[in-house]
């Protein structure tokens, strides 16, 4: 009778059917109040990263290369403003993977809260669905941020320069997506972080066209920007922040790219996440 007594006490409590309609939404709002807990950290970060690239890199070495490189400068317009929408990118890209990597091996590694999470109506898709949604709030965050700053820096000159931060946001679902399934395929995350940052974060950022164009690089270099997204949201970022010259069939090019790599990452990571919890 008691055991009775409790199981319709908790039914009054816990609702599972609406449980199992918006689980996703529920997983994501328990990962937005963890993420509270480190708001100012995130916010600095977004405010700082910008700044002190821009800075640096594009106020500092900038005027050394916009000097030699007169008055065409770096496809036509300062380096700053050359590269500015690749830095956005990057931005977009990194705040992904931080907020869909480490999560994802949190629940399944090091607290298990997704099996917990599981033991509820909740699903492994939904508990996919709700670190994706969690992790592109935070993409939308560090994206609006940085192009606030760009537009600070006066390197916004374009009408529809704003556009820039949804094609930053696509880089960085599409690579969250990725790195989401990755990560829960993962069943020892030892060497993950080295591999990730040596062999996978930094080819990127170095050559996917961030800081020169693509074209300069050796051809037998060139392929790790085609297959990188930072590459075709960078390129995106540039037509839209500057008018860079994109045939048609390029700019669909990119839009595809960014897409399937978002579809086939949410598909695997869905997947990945109901096999690992069921076991």
């Amino acid at each position: 009778m008691s055991s009775l007594q409790t199981r319709q006490g908790s039914l009054k409590i816990v609702d599972a059917a609406r449980v199992a309609a918006r689980g996703a939404l529920f997983v994501t709002e328990a990962r937005l109040r963890a993420m509270v807990k480190w708001v100012w950290l995130i916010i600095s970060i977004a405010i700082a990263n910008p700044v002190l690239y821009l800075v640096s890199i594009g106020l500092g070495l900038g005027s050394y290369i916009d000097k030699n490189t007169g008055a065409m400068g770096v496809d036509g317009v300062s380096y700053l403003t050359f590269l500015a929408p690749a830095l956005l990118a990057t931005a977009a890209i990194q705040g992904a993977m931080d907020e869909s990597v480490y999560p994802t091996l949190e629940g399944f590694k090091w607290n298990k809260t997704f099996f917990s999470m599981n033991a509820t109506p909740l699903s492994g898709n939904q508990i996919a669905m709700g670190v994706f949604f969690n992790s592109l709030i935070r993409t939308i965050f560090t994206a609006v941020i940085y192009w606030l700053v760009m537009l600070a820096f006066g390197v916004l000159e374009s009408p529809r320069a704003w556009l820039a931060i949804f094609t930053a946001v696509m880089a960085g679902a599409a690579f969250g997506a990725f790195m989401q399934a990755l990560a829960g395929f993962l069943e020892n995350e030892n060497v993950f972080f080295t591999i990730v940052e040596r062999f996978i974060i930094m080819p990127l950022f170095l050559f996917s066209g961030t800081f020169y164009p693509l074209t300069n690089m050796p051809i037998f270099l060139q392929w790790i920007g085609w297959i990188s997204p930072l590459w075709h949201a960078t390129e995106l970022g540039r037509w839209l922040t500057y008018g860079s010259e994109i045939s048609t069939p390029m700019l669909l090019l990119h839009f595809i790219f960014l897409n399937s790599i978002l579809i086939f990452g949410l598909i695997a990571s869905r997947r990945i996440f109901t096999k690992r919890l069921g076991k």
